[in-house]
């Protein structure tokens, strides 16, 4: 297939293109770059590659492809609330306008990486597609506009499907440590604490970064009479960890650590489990290769073999909200883009 990646030289991208071509398509990337210099390790490169804010795609752009995969986003809470205009121009209205353009270059298929932190805060139980929406960021908020004016878009020729993603954790060519897990583990091989901010209770559902890449290869194939502008929960039950739980298992990864609560944010508003129920009935053969303490100690052989440190953790390049405080102003003009 021909296949349209828009982020793929970000966190989930960097699998999604490997993932795409060891297959056997013809993948088209287009990245801004803002992360630029940020690699933990090289990229495998796209059979062409767009260096183009998404929001100046034409249908020209995206005649003959058979799927759009839409990543490219201001990519978590902090980031989307550090300039909240910003992040709803993305997210938001640039994701509406690129499944307007999908759509207007005949493209059949859009799949679009939504969020399950659109739930915001549960009251007990898990969350299925069908339970009402908590929002607690704009950047959870542009993630619901996004898709309600997506979905208005269908039609028998074009096709959406919102894949809300658990919170992402694990290696990756681009590696973030800005993630839960990911912050927890690096923490304690960086300084010997493992600090938690909140008070630990709070409840997330996991998922490490390829088995998200996996899931839109999953999509990309699978029969449209199934999938057709649906929202899917991306993720396992039995990978709704509380933030004290993730610790624990870190703990035991990275032995005579201490776990240390700061207590900065208190009571973390974001506090969720997810039902995961629909994706196995949609596509019932797709299963996370991934459980929590497999893909952290996978992580924790990277982060030795690379020397991280504490001046790698206290750093820049695998932080995203501290290279975007440096780059915001790129996001405020047009950006004119080139190919390669």
């Amino acid at each position: 297939m021909n296949v349209f990646v828009t982020g793929h030289r970000g966190y989930i991208g960097a699998h999604l293109v490997d993932l795409l071509k060891k297959a056997g398509h013809h993948v088209t990337g287009c990245d801004l770059n803002l992360f630029d210099g940020c690699g933990w390790e090289q990229l495998v490169q796209p059979d062409r590659e767009m260096v183009c804010d998404v929001r100046m795609l034409t249908p020209n752009d995206l005649e003959g492809f058979d799927c759009v995969m839409h990543l490219a986003a201001i990519s978590n809470d902090p980031m989307g609330d550090l300039d909240p205009g910003i992040t709803r121009d993305i997210n938001a209205r640039g994701s509406i306008a690129l499944a307007r353009t999908a759509k207007a270059a005949s493209v059949p298929r859009f799949l679009f990486s939504s969020s399950c932190s659109i739930y915001g805060k549960a009251d007990g139980g898990s969350l299925s597609e069908e339970d009402a929406l908590n929002p607690a960021s704009v950047y959870a908020e542009s993630k619901i506009i996004a898709e309600e004016g997506i979905a208005a878009l269908a039609d028998c020729n074009f096709s959406p499907v919102f894949l809300r993603n658990a919170t992402a954790y694990g290696d990756s060519p681009m590696l973030r440590i800005d993630l839960v897990a990911n912050n927890l583990l690096a923490c304690a091989v960086a300084k010997g604490d493992i600090c938690i901010m909140s008070d630990g209770t709070p409840w997330r559902p996991l998922i490490h970064c390829k088995d998200i890449a996996r899931a839109f290869m999953a999509f990309l194939i699978a029969p449209r009479v199934e999938i057709h502008n649906q929202a899917v929960n991306i993720g396992s039950d039995a990978e709704n960890y509380q933030v004290r739980s993730i610790a624990e298992i870190v703990q035991c990864l990275v032995p005579r650590t201490n776990l240390v609560y700061t207590g900065e944010i208190g009571k973390d508003p974001r506090d969720y489990s997810v039902d995961f129920a629909k994706l196995r009935r949609l596509l019932p053969e797709f299963r996370l290769q991934y459980t929590l303490e497999a893909g952290l100690e996978e992580l924790l052989i990277q982060l030795s073999r690379h020397r991280f440190s504490a001046a790698d953790f206290d750093g820049d390049s695998f932080v995203r909200l501290r290279i975007l405080r440096h780059r915001l102003d790129r996001l405020k003009m047009p950006i004119t883009f080139a190919t390669a």
